[in-house]
């Protein structure tokens, strides 16, 4: 590959030769994986701090329960729907742009929630983080591909799946600090400094490599289709367990998303320089990559979902305390990924994916083994086995979709693997959601029966099953402490029974996810994303 380095700093990658990176620092490789990795902490530090900081920003606010999800709801809903096109922006008018404006709106994003009074300017920002969060996420991994050698490529995959876990792991701790002892509007302002810290640096490091084939138009019409098509099926997805999966208006939605992903692909494969083109799945690697990240996503979002509410609700743990005790979990993300890193640039993706998702699958089936009374040292064998399991297909998934696109494309493929992520993990919420709720609703009463209890009538029966659901116990104020005791195991063994039905879901469903992983392969045209004569 080729290239020619502009006046504007622009560096045109053609199709003879590795190019220069640039003259000094400027577009140096592991300067510019330290500079992706800062904005990448910072959106993902986010999506774990939120969810502590939800609580308070209720109780200050005044804010009603639909309000609050919707400040999750909003955001997820904004970042789903943007990835795709997020990442040809990127193609279309390079990467180091749309990460820079990613980061600066992230951060000014996060500074108007701080500053908020009210809880419909929270959710409007938050929807806005979702946004520049899509330019930001896509934007990294492209300007990694175009950055890297091939034979490093895997190892910066490595580090910022590290940087991921290790920020995903802080989430929870820093925002519970935060919480505790500050305020919840600090848990936003903490990334203004690291956005400008960001910002700062990017603007200094990153040089803006460009394919000499990048698209030269853009598909309005396919944006529309395609962010139709997502957002109906994750709204779908996060309203079932609300509505009801044969509601009318699920039922509504889901359809919508079928109707708009089939004029998608029916106008994508007519138009001239389509969002995605359809020929990229023409590869199997890529295919079964994405494929891989949805079961993966699945299992790991899914059956991670019930794991806060089994340490806070049933052990009493504070948030803190929770965080503190999934750090196996990330810990082992946080190690395991440049190792897998390493595995993988020796002897491709295929081994470290399947054993990946075999060790997720028997981490599922072992947590689905977990009781009220399980120990922590106990727990955190699985965790740890969990996160062993997860680092390789996070790095190895990535590269096997990234580096199966051509390079023109490298800002689709990144949009392409977030997506199929958020995707997953909304599908596997929704889902495992709906069997904790059936083994709830099938095995409550009897239960409450079985011990003896006092009937309930059937609102006070829906209303305690909704809580059981979370961990919850339904104990009403100044009963005896014997009766108090009674109804909290009966709560917390029918929240641990549907706990273990979900997580037997997402080891079958990680069982399936380590048969796809045996059809990846090395991606082909890694070699053309050598951006830089020196590494």
């Amino acid at each position: 590959m080729t290239s020619q380095i502009t006046a504007n700093g622009r560096v045109n990658l053609e199709k003879s030769g590795p190019a220069p990176s640039g003259s000094g620092l400027r577009g140096h490789p592991w300067l510019t994986l330290f500079a992706v990795a800062i904005g990448v902490m910072m959106v993902t530090l986010d999506g774990t701090i939120v969810a502590v900081a939800n609580p308070a920003i209720q109780k200050d606010l005044g804010a009603t329960l639909a309000e609050v999800q919707w400040i999750t709801n909003g955001y997820l809903l904004a970042l789903a729907v943007s990835l795709i096109t997020a990442g040809k922006l990127g193609d279309r008018f390079g990467h180091r742009q749309t990460f820079l404006i990613g980061i600066a709106g992230f951060a000014l994003s996060s500074a108007v929630i701080g500053l908020s009074s009210g809880v419909e300017l929270v959710i409007g920002a938050r929807v806005a983080q979702g946004l520049f969060g899509a330019l930001l996420m896509p934007a990294a991994l492209g300007l990694l591909r175009a950055t890297f050698p091939a034979e490093k490529l895997n190892m910066a995959i490595g580090i910022w799946g590290m940087v991921i876990g290790a920020s995903t792991a802080a989430g929870p701790i820093v925002g519970g600090l935060l919480v505790e002892h500050v305020s919840w509007q600090s848990v936003f302002f903490v990334n203004v400094p690291v956005g400008v810290v960001a910002l700062g640096f990017g603007l200094f490091i990153l040089l803006d490599h460009r394919a000499e084939n990048a698209p030269r138009s853009f598909d309005l019409l396919g944006v529309l289709l395609l962010s139709g098509a997502m957002f109906s099926l994750i709204w779908a997805l996060i309203k079932a367990a609300e509505w009801g999966w044969g509601d009318t208006k699920t039922l509504v939605f889901l359809g919508a998303s079928v109707v708009c992903f089939g004029l998608f692909t029916l106008w994508e494969s007519r138009v001239a320089e389509p969002l995605i083109p359809l020929g990229m799945f023409r590869s199997l690697p890529l295919s079964a990559g994405t494929v891989l990240m949805v079961l993966m996503a699945f299992a790991f979002m899914g059956g991670l979902f019930f794991v806060t509410f089994y340490l806070q609700n049933v052990h009493g743990m504070r948030p803190v305390d929770s965080g503190l005790h999934l750090l196996p979990l990330t810990g082992m993300m946080i190690i395991g990924s440049p190792l897998a890193g390493a595995a993988i640039t020796k002897i491709g993706p295929r081994v470290p994916l399947v054993a990946g998702m075999v060790a997720t699958a028997v981490a599922c089936f072992g947590m689905a083994r977990l009781t009220p009374g399980t120990g922590t040292l106990v727990m955190s064998l699985w965790f740890a086995l969990l996160g062993l399991g997860l680092a390789p297909v996070m790095v190895g998934a990535t590269e096997v979709i990234v580096g199966n696109a051509p390079l023109e494309l490298s800002g689709v493929a990144g949009g392409l693997q977030q997506a199929a992520m958020q995707v997953g993990g909304s599908l596997g919420t929704a889902v495992l959601g709906a069997v904790m709720a059936g083994t709830v609703r099938d095995s409550f009463g009897d239960n409450w029966r079985a011990a003896g209890l006092p009937p309930l009538g059937p609102e006070q029966l829906d209303l305690a099953e909704k809580g059981v659901q979370v961990g919850i116990a339904p104990v009403p104020p100044g009963v005896p402490e014997q009766v108090k005791q009674a109804i909290t195991t009966v709560a917390h063994d029918t929240f641990v029974s549907g706990m273990s039905a979900a997580f037997t879901v997402a080891g079958v469903v990680a069982v399936l996810a380590a048969v796809v992983a045996g059809f990846t392969k090395r991606g082909a045209n890694a070699a053309a994303g050598a951006g830089a004569a020196h590494v």
